[in-house]
């Protein structure tokens, strides 16, 4: 993915991120609060040796102190230096549980050792860190002396006393805030760019690139009353959603215009994709422009084209291809308008076999001289195989996308089942996508609508005095 993309994502999934930062900043603030407070006391301490008198006896010295500076360092963990520590300030602790307590650290290339002592107490940290270096003293005399008549060439003296600590070392509630914020944003980012990658969803242009290369011809953003005005291009015909058709009608008309369809069969992949409702407003919006259109219901399954227009359908297609009817006899004016719709009629039993059969390549042909346009409702194409059927008669083939109800794979194998059969395919139309966010059509903008608010008063001309004289009375 490129940068735009994790934009994007980050963009539409920003809600996500956020409440992630927020746990981990209230998870971090919990444990600043409920942690304990820690304490640290340290003394410094210096190693010498017995000196000489030459300039090699004592850099003899200095090497021979810096070897046992390391060694001293683990010294002062031990038993042997901690059990009288212990034993001298009365302590409840064993020598192993104090000297996970205790620290110490030696400079690189020096003769000091760091003495930290950690404690929720700053007092007893201050005494136990007190008691360790005077204690180490002792104890490196003891172990450097050799015999009774000698003295130790090792020295440890204290150089820095332990001072009662004012502040806490542990908790820090700015650095575990800092930490929270960082961990949020990154496990944030990090959960946003995950569910994008498994959301296989088409939610706009670019995830329709992802599965092919046709041609987005249009956009319809989502309404959420789109059940309770279908025919939006007649019940708010200055809505930015109005709009949108007419922006789809302009450019279908541009689509192959050396060898312009006149028959199209609007599809889509699964149901609820709101392939008829786009039939009907695009019929209605064609006709606007002058054209003689022709709407088919052409869902012989679930027919919905003649209640979204309020028609009846008593007979219909399936009563002129089985011979009942005759086409003038089916056909229904919608309003007043230059739409001509021919409904379902009764619902057969074999559907597929009627829409691919000879008598309804004849009524195809038949419409196609009378009309401009002849815009076929089919079902979608993977439950069955009826609009796949209809894509070999008409001269094209335009797929609906619902935005959020498609996944990729579904889109896929529904372009497969068109080439399989050599439907030509003219576009595609992203449905019920979002008005606002990363996933909003790029084309799709508000309607450039009249403004109704106010009435338009035309302002009486202003007459000078003889024309004021010679008018008659009012």
């Amino acid at each position: 993915m490129e940068l735009q993309d994790y934009i994007r994502i980050f963009r539409k999934r920003w809600r996500a991120i956020l409440a992630t930062v927020m746990v981990l900043l209230g998870l971090a603030a919990v444990a600043s609060v409920a942690t304990p407070k820690s304490y640290q006391a340290s003394t410094r301490l210096f190693v010498s040796t017995a000196g000489g008198d030459t300039s090699t006896d004592l850099l003899q010295g200095s090497s021979f102190t810096q070897n046992r500076v390391t060694s001293y360092a683990d010294v002062i963990k031990s038993p042997k230096v901690l059990n009288p520590v212990i034993e001298h300030l009365g302590l409840d602790s064993t020598a192993d549980q104090l000297a996970d307590r205790v620290d110490a650290t030696v400079p690189p290339d020096s003769v000091l050792i760091q003495v930290a002592v950690t404690s929720h107490d700053p007092r007893q940290a201050t005494e136990v860190a007190d008691a360790i270096g005077k204690q180490f003293t002792k104890t490196v005399a003891d172990l450097e002396t050799v015999g009774s008549d000698q003295r130790s060439p090792v020295k440890v003296s204290v150089i820095a006393e332990p001072t009662v600590p004012t502040s806490p070392v542990s908790p820090k509630p700015a650095r575990n805030l800092a930490l929270g914020l960082v961990l949020g944003l990154l496990l944030g980012a990090g959960v946003a760019v995950l569910r994008e990658m498994l959301d296989t969803r088409i939610k706009g242009e670019k995830d329709c690139e992802q599965v092919t290369d046709a041609t987005v011809i249009g956009g319809i953003a989502y309404d959420p009353d789109a059940a309770d005005r279908p025919l939006i291009v007649q019940t708010d015909p200055h809505s930015p959603r109005a709009e949108a058709f007419r922006s789809l009608r302009t450019n279908l008309q541009f689509v192959d215009a050396a060898n312009h369809p006149k028959s199209i069969v609007f599809t889509s992949s699964v149901p609820d994709e709101g392939k008829t409702t786009t039939t009907a407003n695009l019929a209605i919006t064609l006709a606007a422009s002058g054209a003689k259109v022709c709407a088919v219901e052409g869902d012989l399954r679930r027919p919905r084209l003649l209640s979204y227009m309020g028609m009846e359908g008593a007979v219909g297609l399936t009563s002129v291809l089985i011979g009942q009817a005759e086409l003038d006899d089916v056909l229904q004016s919608f309003a007043d308008t230059h739409v001509s719709v021919l409904g379902a009629g009764p619902i057969p039993p074999n559907p597929s076999e009627l829409l691919g059969s000879p008598a309804m390549r004849d009524t195809l042909r038949e419409l196609e001289k009378r009309f401009d346009y002849v815009i076929i409702d089919a079902p979608p194409l993977l439950p069955v195989t009826d609009a796949a059927v209809l894509s070999t008669l008409a001269d094209g083939v335009v797929v609906i996308v619902g935005a959020g109800t498609t996944a990729r794979e579904q889109l896929h194998k529904s372009l497969q089942s068109l080439e399989q059969v050599k439907g030509r395919l003219l576009g595609l139309v992203l449905n019920k996508l979002p008005r606002k966010g990363p996933d909003s059509y790029s084309y799709y903008r508000d309607g450039y609508a009249p403004d109704t608010s106010s009435t338009r008063v035309t302002p009486e001309p202003q007459l000078n005095k003889s024309q004021r004289a010679s008018s008659p009375a009012l």
